[in-house]
């Protein structure tokens, strides 16, 4: 019964941040769109259905704006205290801020496609994304990070591989993920 709990808080780990998420878009979206719908049911005496969908796009992108602006720096540097503080939702939310940096923030990981030699005897190979050429801090020598996404998941696996087996891929990181994640059916 110890172990059942475990697995299940395990699980909820993994998949309350997500949730979390869909929740607090859902209601924003509910919360938004019945105001502007109440406004211009009002005074134009229309109805115009997902309005709240524009507006919450609008509002988490100027959301996304004041947190780029010094206004906001406290504020942030106060939040990241609280949650450095926070054991657990230190774990999750650094594991999720890094995974979406990966993707869409400044320091972009997922910009080199590479194809590497899964298995040397039938010449099999799989195409994955560099993360890190060097792993000496690991005490790891003469191989690379690669990561694996899953075709039709936003999901992945990191191998760790002998440098000998990875090769550039000549395709556009956007490509070469839509490649991955249609399970090879989307091209260019």
């Amino acid at each position: 019964m110890n172990k059942f709990f475990k697995y299940f808080f395990q699980g909820l780990i993994l998949i309350a941040p997500l949730g979390l998420t869909i929740y607090i878009i859902y209601f924003l979206f509910n919360f938004l769109d019945g105001i502007i719908q109440q406004y211009i049911q009002l005074w134009f005496n229309i109805n115009i259905p997902g309005l709240g969908l524009l507006a919450m796009f609008l509002l988490i992108s100027l959301l996304g704006f004041l947190g780029q602006s010094i206004i906001f720096r406290p504020f942030r540097r106060l939040m990241k205290k609280l949650i450095e503080k926070t054991p657990g939702l230190n774990l999750i939310y650094t594991s999720i801020r890094d995974f979406l940096n990966a993707f869409v923030g400044k320091e972009k990981k997922f910009n080199q496609p590479v194809l590497v030699k899964v298995n040397t005897i039938s010449e099999l190979e799989k195409v994955g994304f560099l993360t890190q050429e060097d792993l000496s801090d690991l005490g790891i020598k003469d191989k690379v990070a690669v990561y694996f996404p899953h075709s039709y998941n936003f999901s992945g696996e990191l191998f760790i591989v002998p440098t000998e087996h990875v090769k550039p891929f000549d395709m556009s990181p956007a490509d070469a993920m839509k490649f991955i994640v249609s399970g090879g059916v989307a091209r260019n």
